[in-house]
């Protein structure tokens, strides 16, 4: 048995360091007028936190877990059971094809930047083309992430590293309620890739780097490929339970079989290492491309001006007609797929490596 490493966690804060966190929350003077109903909370908030009320709702696994008697987060159950719910349909012949379109850039004109991205054009590009084929779309557009009142992904923290056991499908990171860590919208997200025959990312190059709201996204997404769907198993994140079980873990990739695409773009450089760290990620996960006209990295106006890029958009009438091809490429493949004309050819093959 392996050792869990332990020593660098910093310590808990005191009252006075937890008052002080506290408080930034509530900065602005309207929020004088409710100063003691804030104490109030604020002392709930305190015990919570030194209590760790992470899941301070929990039922009973139940049957099929492996500890039945288990306390599961209800949160984390309502997110497990939907994501069955959505698999079911998904695996249905008789449910429509469906595909899920995401927005990677991180930029709306709902803040800051006060102008809509380019890669969201792009993205209702692929909306009307693959509806025309009468295949459901689905637009997430994680640009949302700056916009909305309070919404959030929260960041990976790389269980997986750990043991795989002890990252669970979906990922039980969060809500951590003692810790003010909520409203994470990966569960949501976590449905949405599911239900989906096919996924087509359409993301900006931001520092030769993808944007970090879809790094985010990204990240949690590790719990897909190997995760763990039965957090009794580990009876939450005992590390020392999860490094047993990984010994002969199978890491089930929950998303493999899916169709994908890629659209990226950029002004200056970086298209092409973004597209293939994309493509490289989302073969490992076992999804398949849709061939050589699905993946597609493109400039736009390269080395022009930021300011009129839209209108270099408008013109580049042959890029926009490839983002098409991209949508009908995906479209073609996800019916090939369920049809059984389309297989994976490594799909039978023992993988000597597995993780």
């Amino acid at each position: 048995m392996t050792t869990v490493r332990k020593g660098q966690a910093p310590a808990k804060l005191n009252r006075d360091e937890f008052h002080v966190v506290f408080s930034r929350d509530f900065y602005d003077p309207a929020y004088q007028a409710v100063a003691k109903e804030l104490a109030a909370v604020e002392e709930v908030a305190w015990k919570a936190y030194v209590d760790s009320h992470k899941a301070p709702i929990t039922v009973k696994a139940g049957p099929g877990f492996a500890d039945p008697d288990y306390d599961l987060s209800v949160e984390w159950k309502e997110a497990h059971d939907r994501l069955l719910a959505a698999e079911a349909r998904q695996k249905d012949p008789a449910t429509p094809s469906r595909v899920l379109l995401i927005n990677g850039a991180a930029r709306n004109d709902g803040s800051c930047p006060s102008e809509i991205s380019k890669t969201w054009r792009l993205a209702k590009l692929c909306e009307a083309t693959i509806a025309a084929e009468g295949v459901e779309t689905d637009l997430l557009d994680l640009s949302r992430i700056i916009s909305d009142y309070d919404r959030h992904i929260h960041p990976c923290k790389a269980c997986v590293s750990t043991a795989m056991p002890m990252c669970h499908w979906p990922c039980s990171c969060y809500p951590n309620h003692s810790l003010n860590q909520e409203n994470d919208w990966m569960n949501e997200i976590y449905e949405r890739w599911v239900a989906a025959h096919g996924v087509i990312i359409l993301t900006p190059t931001y520092w030769y780097q993808s944007p970090s709201v879809l790094k985010l996204m990204i990240d949690r997404l590790v719990c897909a490929d190997g995760g763990n769907p039965d957090p009794s198993a580990t009876h939450g994140k005992d590390a020392e339970k999860a490094k047993a079980l990984e010994k002969d873990w199978d890491y089930p990739k929950h998303l493999a079989g899916r169709v994908y695409g890629l659209v990226v773009h950029g002004d200056v450089a970086g298209i092409e290492s973004t597209r293939r760290s994309l493509s490289d990620w989302l073969d490992w996960m076992g999804l398949i491309d849709a061939g050589p006209t699905a993946l597609l990295d493109r400039y736009v106006g390269y080395y022009e001006s930021y300011a009129g890029s839209h209108d270099t958009l408008d013109k580049d009438t042959a890029f926009q007609e490839e983002v098409r091809n991209v949508a009908r490429s995906v479209s073609a493949a996800v019916a090939a797929v369920r049809s059984g004309k389309l297989l994976q050819p490594d799909r039978k093959l023992a993988n000597p490596r597995p993780k």
